[in-house]
This record gives C-alpha cells, structure tokens and sequence, in this order.
C-alpha cells in the first residue's frame, strides 16, 4: 500500500544520509553570526539552488544534482543550519524564516546572482520565505508540498471551514505535542508524534525497526533546536504571498498528506505566477517515487519558459 511504500522510501532516505560511506562535502560558507553551512556543487550554467526537507541533508539531492550539471546547469546542494554535516550553535527562535536568510546569505556570499531554486518540504517552505523576503535573489522556484500551516486559515469560502478544522488538528495533535516531546527533551517521542500523524496511522512509529528509529531520531537535531524555542510552522501572511511575482511551480503527489493539499489550494489562489503538477500515484516524496519526471518538469519549467537570455 502507499503507506508503506512512501515509508520505505524515507526509511531509506534516512540510512542513506546517515552512511559512513558518504564523504562530507569539503565545501563551505560562513554567512555570518557563526554559521556556517556545508554543501556541495557541480556543473556550469544557470545556477540552481537545491533545499532539503526536514530529517534530511543535502544528500537528498545526489542523483539530482549529477542530471541537473549534466544538463547545463550549475547545481548547489546544501544542508540548512542543523543539518548534517553542519554543527552550528543552537539559537532562540529558529524557524524556515531563519532558513530563508541563511539561504539568502549563503546566495550572497557565494556570488550566486539570481537563481532558481528547487525545494522539497521544509525546504519548500524556506524557498517560498526566500521569495516572499528576498525577492531579488530568485528567478522561479519549483517547490514541492510547502508546509505553510497558516495559510489553511486563508482558504477560499467554500473550504475555510475545511481548513481552520484541518489547521487546528494539525496544532493540537501533532504542533502541540511534538513541542511537549522536545522541550522535555524526548527526542524519540517527539519524532514518532510527528510518524504517526503524517501517516496517518497510530502505531507507525512503535512498528518501525530499533535501528530505523535510531537513524530517525538522529537526523532529527534541527528539531531539537526548533521546537523549545522556535516555530515549526511559522506564519507567512496571505499578502506576503500575494507580493511574490517570481514563477512557482508547485509539484505534489496525489497520493500526500492531505493537509499539504489544502496549502496547495491556498497557494494557488494567492500566488500571482503561479503553476502546478500533480503526480497521481506518488506521495510527499515525489522526488524519490518519480525522480526522472520530478526533474524533467523542473527543468521544462526553467527552460522553456525562460530563455537563455533572460537567465
């Protein structure tokens, strides 16, 4: 069933991340405040710039870094503040806004110019922040399933109803006690809340293997920062939305978590260029199940509708 394939899927993502095999990227950037972040780049052209979701790395993006340089692309993977290999200093108030500077910061620094910006997740929403706060710095994003939670407050009438229900079950069984679970310093049982409700199943979590959880709850350091003293989910105001005019294109799974669908919705009414495709029988990661089509859509996105000119 998709349950258990999507889980499969990210069960693998997380052993993957977690190899000793896999060498840590030799590169990194200083953007200020003594954060530092580790990535990795390849090819010549257009940069693209490539973020990472939640209890992952940059590592999430190695096959599609290669296609991407093959391409004609200048491809940059990195791992966003708490993310292996980075160990930065834990601060009050973290958050994908704070990403979104980083992510800016790290733009800046390493003379990027504009760029395009692929985001999966988490990283989906540090790039919609990227766009809506430092405009300048983007051409067009390809951002797959955004977790921008506030926005299931800013859906059309016939299904507002649909969304303040959806976005206060969200808060109440999984925000709020993902929030308990860490700042009591369970790290264990802050993920597992968080395993359940995405999939739906109570009992997913308690089923996975001793070392599948171990290698969870290891990448789950960026969690262990945020939720004592930051925002899992922070708001990102309908007009700010509204104030984007880079192109987005929003990727989705058919098969996702329906909460992310609801977002898309609001996305769609709210963001001024915006465009869409949906895989009917792939879940959130997208990028896993359909990486071939993922990357041919991007890079039709990027490429046709913008020429080499304009770039």
């Amino acid at each position: 069933m998709n349950l258990w394939r999507s889980l499969a899927l990210g069960l693998a993502l997380w052993q993957a991340l977690l190899s000793p095999a896999l060498a840590v990227p030799d590169r990194t950037v200083a953007i200020g405040n003594g954060v530092v972040l580790h990535f990795v780049e390849k090819g010549q052209g257009p940069t693209v710039v490539f973020v990472h979701g939640s209890l992952g790395d940059y590592t999430y993006w190695n096959d599609q870094r290669d296609a991407f340089a093959a391409a004609h692309y200048h491809v940059v993977a990195y791992s966003r503040r708490y993310n292996p290999p980075n160990t930065n200093p834990a601060v009050a108030g973290y958050s994908a806004v704070v990403d979104s500077d980083d992510l800016a910061a790290l733009i800046k620094r390493l003379q990027l110019g504009k760029v395009y910006i692929v985001g999966h997740s988490y990283g989906a929403l540090t790039g919609l922040f990227l766009a809506a706060r430092h405009p300048e710095l983007v051409r067009a994003a390809v951002l797959a399933e955004p977790p921008a939670m506030s926005l299931l407050l800013n859906l059309r009438p016939d299904r507002a109803a649909e969304g303040k229900r959806t976005f206060a079950d969200v808060q109440q069984r999984m925000v709020g006690p993902m929030k308990a679970a860490f700042v009591r310093h369970d790290t264990d049982a802050g993920v597992g809340i968080f395993i359940d409700y995405v999939f739906g199943h109570p009992g997913t979590w308690a089923g996975m293997s001793a070392k599948d959880r171990s290698e969870a709850v290891r990448g789950a350091h960026e969690w262990e920062v945020m939720l004592p003293d930051g925002q899992l989910f922070p708001t990102i105001p309908a007009k700010s939305v509204r104030s984007i005019h880079a192109p987005i294109l929003l990727m989705s799974g058919g098969k996702s978590y329906p909460f992310l669908a609801l977002i898309d919705t609001a996305l769609k009414d709210l963001l001024p260029d915006c465009h869409s495709i949906v895989f009917p029988d792939a879940g959130h990661q997208m990028w896993l199940q359909h990486p071939a089509e993922a990357r041919a859509a991007a890079m039709d996105f990027f490429g046709t509708r913008y020429s080499t000119s304009k770039r």
